[in-house]
């Protein structure tokens, strides 16, 4: 049986008891997924209105007041003479180093893996490919020896080096140039009197600007949220903003009882400096979104 769609007057097919089974079982799915995700966000934006006695005896959704939150702001700041921009400075720092010399290594090296025939060429994105399959905390101690070797250790480059290694952006780039490109349109300019160098500056980069977006997102996101190298590489002011809310966690006397009697910083104030660490890769996200969105799709068929 088929119902009538009073809209068009076309009869409009009726759905199995098993497929409105399936429909309900997704909702629930992906309700249940939101609100995983969505319940803590919320309760991260609450609470730094509140202090921490209404953060245990209220209602945990319950909205605090406007001067509460300017207290915690104030504590913040003031913790240890600012340090908090001192580590968010730090993090800028570092992640935009690092992203300047990761677009210059691996869009160039994605181009010529992709269009440029020379020997090793395959031995040299077979690497690539196992590269990305270790995982970063396995390279922690080996890049740290290797940084103690060269008396890196306490020094910028300590994280921005490492940080610039991003085999997952050379592949990218890769993909990119293999199935957005025409070949066609390159040697079209070959023949036009272009040389290889003039190609690429002047055909394959403007091209390439979706998938410089996505390699530039990635490598960023990744480093500003990277804890463990600069955990162990760079102690103290010049640490990151990861590194430093780890600082405040153990200044917070609910999770580090023996620091009551020194410097302490509440609990809805770490709340606040945890979304202060978010807000630069949600900014990001929000200003080159068309750009993350055209790139993952860029390289869907092939011509």
């Amino acid at each position: 049986m088929s119902a009538l769609d009073l809209s068009t007057g076309r009869p409009q097919p009726t759905l199995s008891p098993g497929a409105w089974l399936g429909r309900v079982f997704a909702i629930l799915l992906l309700l249940t997924f939101a609100a995983f995700f969505v319940v803590p966000l919320i309760w991260l934006l609450i609470a730094p209105t509140k202090t921490d006695r209404q953060l245990l005896l209220e209602h945990p959704f319950a909205i605090g007041d406007w001067p509460t939150l300017v207290d915690n702001w104030m504590s913040l700041v003031t913790f240890q003479n600012g340090l908090l921009w001192t580590w968010i400075g730090n993090s800028a720092f570092y992640c935009i180093a690092a992203l300047i010399i990761t677009l210059v290594i691996s869009i160039p090296a994605g181009y010529a893996l992709a269009l440029t025939e020379f020997r090793g060429r395959k031995a040299l994105l077979a690497t690539t490919l196992v590269v990305m399959l270790v995982p970063g905390t396995a390279l922690v101690l080996p890049i740290f020896l290797e940084l103690s070797a060269v008396k890196l250790i306490g020094n910028p480059l300590a994280v921005i080096l490492p940080f610039s290694f991003f085999p997952f952006g050379v592949y990218l780039t890769y993909i990119y140039f293999s199935t957005a490109i025409s070949r066609d349109l390159l040697d079209a300019a070959r023949i036009d009197g272009a040389n290889e160098f003039q190609v690429f500056a002047k055909i394959a980069m403007p091209l390439a600007t979706p998938v410089i977006a996505l390699v530039g997102f990635f490598n960023f996101t990744g480093n500003w949220n990277n804890y463990f190298l600069p955990y162990v590489t760079l102690p103290g002011r010049k640490a990151p903003i990861q590194v430093g809310l780890a600082e405040l966690l153990s200044n917070v006397p609910a999770f580090n009882p023996t620091n009551a009697a020194s410097t302490t910083i509440s609990l809805s104030a770490l709340a606040l400096a945890t979304l202060l660490a978010i807000s630069p890769v949600l900014i990001v996200f929000l200003f080159s979104q068309r750009f993350l969105v055209t790139g993952m799709t860029a390289g869907g068929t092939k011509e």
